[in-house]
């Protein structure tokens, strides 16, 4: 079996299968080999690593991870690429083929069935599924996600790794840094893929720390906090958590905790560190 990452082998398997890019399921298939070689690079796995991919489609970035990596899970949504998977990996004996639903499965079950410790996720992400998917992989501390590298779009990639001021810093920024180190590695152009997407790629590598990078005393009710003042970002952070439907509290109270964190009542979310949103959760917990 040669190689998927060019425009020829995957329009061959995609007429042998009578398939075409499904929309619902945002699918774009990956034909440079050159980004491919990329992305595996930026994962930095090794033959020592397992790694999870999510959203495999026909097999064309699997096929470059299972010649780097001791073993592959890879997690299908769906059911008629299963037999396209079967085919174009028959070759390899160190990949699992799931057909399921990421946000729905047992990943550490998953993980430690294929008796891994760790695993380092990889994959090249459908646009409109994202962010919810990210952010099941941050959120799940029990997870053993060793780093994410990922391929999404590259707005949401620049959203992930901006602070504090910026247009585009809000609750997802402040997620990737609490549990992450996150680098955008490489930008990928729309001609890289069949069918061509509208907008630019961007390979973000998410390097998990060893613990979060704030203290916090509940980390659930900083991130309520956190999803309250931006969900109305054109308002100052007193008036946006009084009126959240994620947090709610008095207003006098925000404004007594950000006279105490020796901040102006007037100020608005963004432009608050993730230490800041910490501290400003821990006085309102009191």
């Amino acid at each position: 079996m040669a190689y998927l990452g060019n425009p020829g082998k995957t329009k061959e398997i995609l007429e042998k299968f009578n398939l075409t890019a499904q929309k619902r399921y945002g699918q774009n298939f990956l034909v440079d080999s050159n980004v491919l070689n990329k992305i595996v690079t930026a994962s930095g796995i090794t033959k020592e690593d397992t790694v999870l991919e999510i959203g495999p489609g026909i097999g064309t970035l699997t096929q470059y991870l299972c010649e780097s990596a001791k073993k592959v899970i890879c997690v299908e949504i769906d059911r008629n690429m299963i037999p396209v998977l079967e085919y174009t990996l028959s070759e390899y004996t160190n990949v699992e083929i799931v057909n399921a639903d990421i946000l729905k499965t047992d990943i550490s079950k998953l993980v430690s069935e294929s008796g891994a410790d760790k695993v380092r996720v990889v994959a090249n992400l459908p646009y409109y599924i994202t962010t919810p998917i990210i952010m099941e992989l941050l959120e799940k501390e029990d997870l053993p996600i060793e780093s994410i590298t990922v391929m999404i779009q590259k707005e949401v990639a620049e959203r992930m790794q901006v602070g504090p001021g910026s247009k585009d810093y809000g609750a997802l920024s402040l997620a990737v840094a609490y549990y992450s180190d996150a680098k955008v590695q490489t930008i990928v152009s729309p001609n890289c893929f069949i069918p061509r997407p509208n907008v630019d790629s961007a390979v973000i590598r998410m390097d998990i720390l060893p613990k979060p990078r704030v203290e916090v005393r509940d980390k659930n009710e900083m991130f309520r906090i956190i999803k309250g003042a931006f969900e109305q970002r054109r308002k100052t952070l007193t008036n946006a958590l009084s009126h959240s439907s994620a947090y709610r509290t008095d207003k006098e109270k925000i404004e007594s905790a950000l006279l105490q964190m020796g901040k102006n009542t007037n100020i608005r979310g963004e432009e608050l560190t993730l230490e800041e949103f910490a501290i400003l959760s821990d006085i309102l917990a009191q």
